[in-house]
């Protein structure tokens, strides 16, 4: 799979898109630095790239700002947002390793019960 890298050479490639949002159309262009040649890439082969890159990006900062309420996090000072982040991360990757990869809310109380009961 071809990345989009901030560092590749050449100049940028376009790609648009168009949606229906409330019955009105939109056009957005898009532009990245890829490292595809001009005959390897299309706008839809950007769009691809970039839909499964943020998939895998969405999928990691909804579960932590839904189960750890991580937006609401008061924590702002120095590198602790950083720290943080990464040990709920981890947190999760422990409890998906666990078996808990449909819910990690749920995963998250059953560790905390059981913690709470000793077992």
């Amino acid at each position: 799979m071809h990345k989009i890298r901030p560092e590749a050479q050449g100049p940028p490639k376009g790609a648009c898109s168009r949606s229906t949002i409330t019955g009105k159309r939109s056009r957005e262009t898009v532009y990245a630095i890829t490292d595809l040649t001009s005959r390897q890439v299309s706008p839809e082969r950007i769009a691809k790239i970039l839909r499964a890159r943020w998939v895998i990006e969405n999928r990691l900062r909804f579960v932590r700002d839904t189960a750890f309420r991580e937006d609401a996090s008061k924590i702002r000072t120095g590198h602790s947002t950083e720290n943080m982040a990464t040990l709920r991360s981890f947190a999760i990757n422990q409890l998906r390793t666990a078996g808990h990869t449909n819910n990690i809310a749920a995963g998250l109380r059953k560790t905390a019960s059981a913690s709470t009961n000793g077992r």
